[in-house]
């Protein structure tokens, strides 16, 4: 398969690594992003994955809450342009409310309950098309969080990364630890809510470079470190990770001397679960190769 700049571009986004590594990386894994993301991790370490959380497609994230019920809700368009529009705004904080209050099932339920804003409705899906038509750019409901029974509290960094927290006990504690989750983006309570698939792939990373260690030694006319060591190794790696991803374990970013949990029970709160999101995490956004599309215009202009 051919390595394109902008494949190589894409990559380098993702992964923070040198362009060459990036290119040397893609032609591996014969152009599988995933699996060349997942070569720079084993060749490069955790630099390679500090740039991953980077998105590209825009929106912005809303709460509501309304005593112990409240929800969040993630509402994408096309261009940061438009996440700063009022009517938008308004559509994203509806949306909040209306899930709040009525629980939908899902994204079609949620459009179509009662609302109207700037003449358009008697939908929220058919306000979302009058505004598509008014502003010009598509835009899209893309998930939603309900919560109800529990005290709850929210934490929204700028528009784009969004926190609902379910807690017990101290409030200023439950805020700061939504806070804390938007800065450090934890992916479980605990170590042992850790997704299993999560779990694997840290340790298919730990294990790919444990043999690259390997290797590295034999080359230098060293003995290889017996398997026993390494497998000690590659637990390590994992247990390492475990507690880096689970908030629990995390060191509280206001006082890095205790961990969230300490501070928690410091503080006489507990959380009960928490819903983080990041705007566009997960979506692919297309990537224009300008450098193409300009040399394509100009054949097509030669040969006119």
């Amino acid at each position: 398969m051919a390595i394109t700049a902008s494949m190589v571009a894409e990559l380098r986004a993702k992964t923070d690594a040198p362009m060459m590594e990036c290119k040397k990386a893609l032609t591996e894994a014969d152009g599988d992003m995933a699996k060349a993301e997942e070569l720079l991790r084993v060749k490069l370490g955790t630099k390679a994955g500090k740039a991953a959380s980077r998105v590209t497609a825009e929106g912005v994230v809303a709460c509501h809450i309304d005593g112990s019920t409240g929800a969040m809700v993630e509402v994408n368009c096309e261009t940061d342009f438009v996440t700063k529009n009022d009517s938008f705004l308004a559509l994203a904080s509806a949306a909040a409310r209306l899930v709040a209050a009525n629980d939908p099932a899902d994204i079609d339920a949620l459009g179509k309950l009662p609302f109207e804003l700037e003449g358009f409705g008697p939908t929220l899906e058919d306000v979302r098309k009058g505004l598509i038509g008014k502003i010009g750019e598509n835009m899209s409901f893309r998930r939603f969080k309900r919560s109800s029974g529990t005290p709850l509290t929210s934490y929204v960094h700028g528009t784009r990364i969004g926190v609902l927290v379910e807690y017990e006990g101290n409030e200023a504690a439950a805020r700061d630890t939504a806070m804390h989750i938007a800065a450090m983006k934890p992916v479980s309570l605990t170590s042992a809510d850790v997704p299993v698939e999560l779990i694997e792939r840290e340790r298919s990373v730990a294990a790919a470079k444990a043999d690259e260690a390997n290797r590295e030694l034999v080359a230098a006319g060293k003995p290889a470190q017996s398997p026993e060591i390494t497998a000690k190794r590659i637990d390590g790696a994992v247990q390492k990770y475990l507690k880096e991803v689970s908030l629990f374990n995390q060191a509280f970013v206001k006082n890095d001397k205790q961990t969230v949990e300490q501070m928690l029970k410091s503080a006489g709160a507990t959380v009960k679960a928490f819903t983080l999101y990041v705007v566009g995490e997960g979506i692919e956004k297309k990537v224009d190769d300008f450098a193409a599309e300009v040399a394509a215009t100009v054949a097509a202009a030669k040969g006119a």
